[in-house]
Formats: C-alpha cells, structure tokens, sequence
C-alpha cells in the first residue's frame, strides 16, 4: 500500500521540477493534508486467496 500510495504523491505532486528541498516538504505536506480530509481510500484487490495461490511453491502448507 506504500508503494501505491508514492506512486500516487509522484504522480499528482512530484511531476514537476521542484527547485529547493523547502518547496518540496511545502508542497508534500498540502497534497498530504488535502489527501488525508479527502478520505481516499486504496481498495486492495489482492486477496488471501489469491496470495496462497501465487505463492503456493513458497508456503506449501499453511
């Protein structure tokens, strides 16, 4: 969900040249609020049934 959720702040924030490393912790931290009183949620489609499938050679037994 991490991943998914830089994924996100790179492409709706960081898609630009920022010029110093204080615009930059500006800018984050109002895409970060604006985010946060928005809700967003991320919807995790990758089940645990899914997971002992894909990774059945790994985890033989559960």
């Amino acid at each position: 969900m991490a991943e998914i959720e830089l994924s996100v702040l790179a492409g709706q924030c960081l898609n630009r040249r920022i010029g110093d490393i204080e615009t930059m912790r500006q800018e984050v931290a109002t895409w970060e609020t604006a985010r946060n009183r928005a809700g967003v949620d991320i919807t995790w489609r990758f089940t645990t049934d899914d997971a002992r499938i894909k990774f059945r050679r790994l985890y033989p037994k559960i």
